[in-house]
């Protein structure tokens, strides 16, 4: 009992040591990679190292967060690498332990790691993306035009050189927002007028008010027909602003899509975003099963590297197949569930299958 605990206790050590020296160097390279395009950005600014340095550390867990698959495999990879180039793996079958007891302890770890990463370190890259994101947004042109989804529906700030409107609207329907009002104010937020309409078609930035009821400061109220409105948003560009979903941990994105629903606006991508997270730590363990049988039937007089780029290259399969499955999902040719769950299925049946010998091996 005392042998065996403590042949678990070496191998999990050993995995998390090789996760860590994975991750350290992922988020190196990332931090390079991000730290260039920053100083891209600012250099246009004509602005020194602090904000692409800042900006890059508050984008960084983000990043890193969606690459966490490939890190978990390669770090398999190296986990076994280890195990082999020290004859260690011979040393524990000779004392009863199975290639599927190895496997089995490195998949509990990395499915208690893939809980941790969806309720820890998730909530706080997608805190620092929201940072990242509203921070970096008073550095660009669009800094004046603002536009959120609450409970009381799509609300909009929309600035130009002489007004600044305030829109809200219950609901969106293709290209129309339902219900709105539109308060108009002059530069210093005094109330100029405000426009309450039934339908508003918002196709282009010329937006076209059927039929509206005008309410002007001066107490004066009258309906008027076919008012061109003059925005900064059409369709495209409201849909645009609500598709960066990696700024909303899994509470925030529940909450949103409740306030998305209410509005009428497509949650596809958010049951999309969500069914993703609670999906990582399958997709983690799927990829230890992957990388383990990659490794276990690879002939060790090969390339270690060799075996590497196999790993990363069976990686960027899966990615492309998930990626596949749910772009089906958001439009629609696929139920959302069957988008994120099916291609881990079959690649969790697939695993299964290679590991029906693997204590041959």
């Amino acid at each position: 009992m005392k042998l065996l605990k403590t042949y678990e206790e070496y191998l999990v050590k050993l995995f998390l040591k090789q996760l860590l020296i994975v991750i350290l160097i992922f988020t190196s390279l990332t931090f390079i990679l991000n730290i260039l395009e920053e100083i891209k950005f600012f250099n246009e600014l004509n602005m020194g190292l602090y904000y692409p340095i800042l900006f890059t550390f508050l984008n960084l867990p983000s990043v890193l967060f969606e690459i966490f698959p490939f890190i978990i495999l390669i770090a398999t990879q190296l986990f076994f690498i280890h195990l082999y180039s020290k004859d260690e793996i011979l040393l524990l079958k000779n004392y009863g332990v199975k290639n599927s007891d190895i496997i089995k302890n490195i998949s509990l770890v990395t499915l208690i790691f893939g809980i941790f990463l969806i309720f820890g370190f998730h909530s706080l890259s997608s805190n620092l993306k929201h940072n990242y994101l509203s921070f970096k947004n008073n550095f660009t042109t669009d800094k004046k035009y603002l536009a959120v989804i609450n409970e009381n529906g799509l609300w909009i700030r929309d600035e130009s050189e002489k007004t600044v409107s305030i829109i809200n609207a219950e609901k969106i329907e293709n290209n129309f927002l339902e219900d709105v009002s539109i308060s108009q104010m002059d530069n210093e937020y005094r109330l100029i007028k405000t426009l309450i309409a039934d339908r508003v078609d918002i196709s282009n930035k010329n937006w076209t008010i059927k039929k509206a009821k005008v309410f002007e400061i001066d107490g004066k109220n009258f309906e008027q027909d076919n008012i061109i409105f003059e925005s900064n948003f059409d369709i495209n560009k409201i849909n645009s602003l609500f598709s960066n979903l990696s700024s909303l941990n899994i509470f925030q994105l529940r909450s949103q899509y409740y306030d998305y629903k209410s509005l009428g606006y497509s949650t596809l991508e958010i049951e999309s975003q969500f069914n993703k997270l609670i999906s990582l730590p399958v997709y983690l363990v799927i990829m230890i099963l992957i990388a383990s049988i990659l490794m276990l039937n690879v002939k060790f007089n090969k390339s270690k590297i060799f075996s590497v780029i196999i790993g990363v290259l069976m990686s960027v399969i899966v990615y492309y197949i998930n990626y596949f499955f749910n772009i089906m999902g958001i439009n629609e040719r696929l139920s959302i569930l069957m988008s994120i769950w099916f291609p881990l299925s079959i690649l969790g049946l697939i695993s299964f299958i290679g590991l029906v010998k693997i204590n041959e091996k």
